[in-house]
């Protein structure tokens, strides 16, 4: 049996590596937003005949607008996302497509985005985070309803969640600061995958966890915390992995526009099911142990007692 719980500090040690670089780069360098953030214009364009997406995207390169967010809308039609332009503007670059693409372009669906509107997207998406964490904390309380204070194993799961989002973010913090990547509506959606899967990655190990606390046949808590997770870490691993492999050919194979969304997910679930094994579970240790002095040790001005010190 493989002593997890007994290397918890080393895994908490881990994540600190991983988590600390990004929020580094999120104070300093933060998140580059794409069109769907910030005002800006989108519409419909039909082209007749029907041109390559890839000449497409390499036409609005050379219109100056190389930030553009392309997706097919149907056959023949694409919608794209750009900075907010006046209408001479719109005029010109439909003239330089027209030209570059030999096709005949009609516009539908135009519309400018304002800043107010895009604050007001961020806001709604910061919201949505928040509400999802609070119902899956409210969720797991009252599942756990019959365990000794519940509310630790809800508190615990959501601690996880918040180490796989904070990967995830400062992962794209530091691609937007080194390669220019910028996050999107569909970032967002990601995010929500990822809180969903980490979430329920958690409930697996936690729900055997119970299952073994309450037969007692292991009366110390920190065996009963290391002994369900063996027993699930094979069935962790498989589901983790399939889906890893899928996500990784999507990322190697699947389109442009969703390139980065596929990259979330795939560090998402990378990380959520990290986080489920080594973290969500060593916490309820941590809290059962009284340990949050030792784990919140590393911290300057943070007193050692004695106990800690031995430990």
């Amino acid at each position: 049996m493989i002593n997890i719980i007994g290397k918890r500090y080393w895994f908490f040690l881990i994540s600190a590596i991983v988590i600390i670089p990004g929020i580094v780069s999120m104070i300093v360098f933060g998140l580059k937003p794409s069109n769907d953030f910030q005002s800006g214009t989108a519409m419909t364009l039909t082209f007749n005949p029907i041109v390559e997406e890839s000449a497409l995207r390499q036409s609005m390169t050379d219109a100056g607008y190389q930030d553009a967010t392309i997706q097919h809308a149907s056959t023949g039609d694409y919608f794209i996302s750009i900075r907010e332009i006046s209408p001479a503007e719109r005029v010109a670059l439909e003239n330089s497509l027209q030209t570059s693409l030999k096709s005949t372009l009609t516009v539908d669906n135009y519309a400018t985005t304002s800043a107010a509107v895009a604050s007001q997207t961020v806001r709604y998406a910061i919201i949505a985070v928040i509400v999802a964490a609070l119902g899956i904390m409210l969720y797991i309380s009252f599942a756990f309803r019959k365990m000794p204070r519940p509310t630790r194993w809800g508190f615990c799961a959501i601690i996880a969640l918040l180490h796989d989002l904070l990967v995830v973010i400062g992962i794209f913090s530091i691609l937007g600061w080194a390669l220019g990547v910028k996050i999107d509506a569909l970032f967002i959606t990601g995010m929500l995958t990822v809180a969903g899967y980490s979430v329920h990655d958690t409930i697996v190990v936690f729900d055997r966890i119970r299952e073994n606390t309450i037969k007692g046949t292991i009366k110390d808590f920190e065996q009963v915390v290391n002994f369900s997770i063996n027993e699930t870490f094979v069935r962790s691993l498989n589901t983790s992995l399939t889906v890893t492999f899928v996500l990784f050919a999507l990322f190697l194979l699947g389109g442009s526009t969703i390139h980065y969304f596929i990259l979330v997910l795939l560090i998402g679930v990378i990380t959520g099911t990290y986080s489920s094994i080594c973290n969500a579970s060593a916490l309820l240790v941590v809290w059962e142990n009284h340990e949050w002095r030792r784990f919140i040790s590393w911290i300057p001005g943070v007193p050692k007692n004695k106990k800690t010190e031995a430990a």
